[in-house]
């Protein structure tokens, strides 16, 4: 299947590079061509070159580099007009200004009250709230079944609880959040024109302001409120920040959780040995979780950074005004991190906690704790209200959404007993 946008990319496809399939039609091999490519690995996205990392080592060290930056200016591709606003990931690196685009000092300026609102205290506190929202979602999945028996799982469970949680953290109301999961659902989907996307990208602008607008005149005990209040002496936020910042946060914080949830379930479905481990006590489930962070990561590719000089990484140099692309599926699977078995879902791995799946250094995830705490009540709720559960079609009929930087699934159809 050919992505309708392919023609509209710029010109001057990356000799011998990685194609990387925006329909994603065969991840697992994708991943292994990476990895075979080298530690730095030449990629194409949508016919835009760039250089990708697949080794945890070397990835580890890129993600604390700080000649490294989230600057689009900095990207010559960009400044030389080869890449414009037609290119249908330019939003995903050019989303406005927030702690996910810039760097230093600003950086931590824009990040400082996301990460105070996501203390382990304050997880704590939410904890009671996103158990009863699980139990709400459990009892739907039980009322949703079809006259065979048939669920989705993502849509009526892995879906929403995600974004109920981010939603009472911001103060979204939930009459808004079917709304922002199918947009946040097209803007991704490689099958949405780029004109809509843009658009999309617009209305989001336009309903997160008046979010922002609402709360300054009203603020509440939520983290929209807390971005906007500034504190004493400080330097305030502007409405642009706030937006940005939000923004990010309802994408990253949904989307990963529902790939979490989703790929911790299909590995324990294929795999029920494993499964049959942590119902009878013998493993738990933060071993589920960090493995499948590991082995089945919810983001494939994380766009984008740029060298503002040249880099050498092994035997390549990254040159001044590149993009670089990390590639957290494959570094996920590092031999030389994980062992010659690494191509292996197995809960009892050493190393199963080892890997950077939300990133590392300062530009780490911010809602990894929450992603985690999300799933670590999801996954043992779901196995205890309904440990038959089991998949309704074979395995292999599980479709990827067309979307090239996260891991989702189109829909994840489960029997329940």
């Amino acid at each position: 299947m050919n992505c309708p946008h392919t023609a509209a990319a710029p010109a001057g496809r990356s000799t011998g590079a990685v194609v990387i399939d925006p329909m994603v039609q065969d991840l697992d091999g994708e991943t292994a061509r990476l990895r075979d490519a080298g530690v730095l690995a030449r990629i194409d996205l949508l016919g835009v070159p760039a250089w990708t990392v697949t080794r945890h080592a070397e990835a580890r060290q890129l993600l604390l580099d700080q000649r490294l930056v989230k600057d689009i200016d900095a990207w010559e591709l960009w400044r030389s007009g080869v890449v414009t606003r037609a290119w249908p990931l330019i939003g995903m690196i050019d989303a406005g200004r927030s702690m996910f685009t810039v760097d230093g000092a600003e950086h931590r300026r824009l990040r400082t009250k996301t990460s105070q609102a996501l203390t382990p205290r304050r997880l704590e506190a939410i904890r009671p709230a996103i158990e009863k929202f699980t139990e709400e979602l459990l009892d739907q999945l039980e009322a949703g079944r079809d006259e065979n028996g048939v669920v989705d799982l993502k849509a009526v469970f892995a879906q929403p609880l995600p974004m109920k949680v981010v939603g009472m953290l911001m103060g979204v109301d939930e009459s808004q959040h079917a709304m922002l999961s199918r947009q946040y659902k097209a803007f991704f989907s490689m099958l949405t024109p780029q004109d809509e996307r843009l658009a999309l990208l617009a209305e989001l602008d336009v309903f997160y302001a008046e979010l922002v607008r609402e709360r300054t005149a009203r603020p509440a005990d939520d983290l929209t409120s807390a971005l906007i209040l500034a504190e004493e002496g400080g330097e305030p936020l502007t409405e642009e920040e706030v937006v940005g910042n939000l923004k990010a946060m309802v994408a990253a914080g949904h989307e990963t959780t529902i790939g979490l949830v989703l790929n911790a379930v299909r590995a324990l479905l294929s795999h029920p040995d494993q499964l049959r481990m942590v119902l009878d006590g013998e493993a738990d489930w933060d071993a589920v979780i960090e493995e499948t962070l590991r082995w089945d990561t919810p983001t494939t590719h994380l766009l984008m950074r740029f060298a503002t000089e040249d880099i050498t990484v092994g035997d390549e140099v990254i040159r001044e005004g590149e993009g670089v692309v990390i590639s957290y599926r494959a570094i996920g699977r590092d031999i030389e991190q994980h062992g010659p078995d690494a191509d292996a879902f197995d809960i009892t791995r050493p190393t199963r906690n080892r890997h950077m799946t939300f990133g590392h250094g300062p530009h780490i995830c911010p809602g990894a704790a929450l992603s985690r705490v999300e799933a670590a009540t999801a996954l043992p709720a779901l196995f205890g209200r309904f440990p038959g559960l089991r998949l309704a079609v074979p395995d292999e009929e599980i479709t990827k959404l067309p979307v090239m930087t996260q891991n989702d699934m189109a829909a994840f159809p489960v029997l329940l007993d």
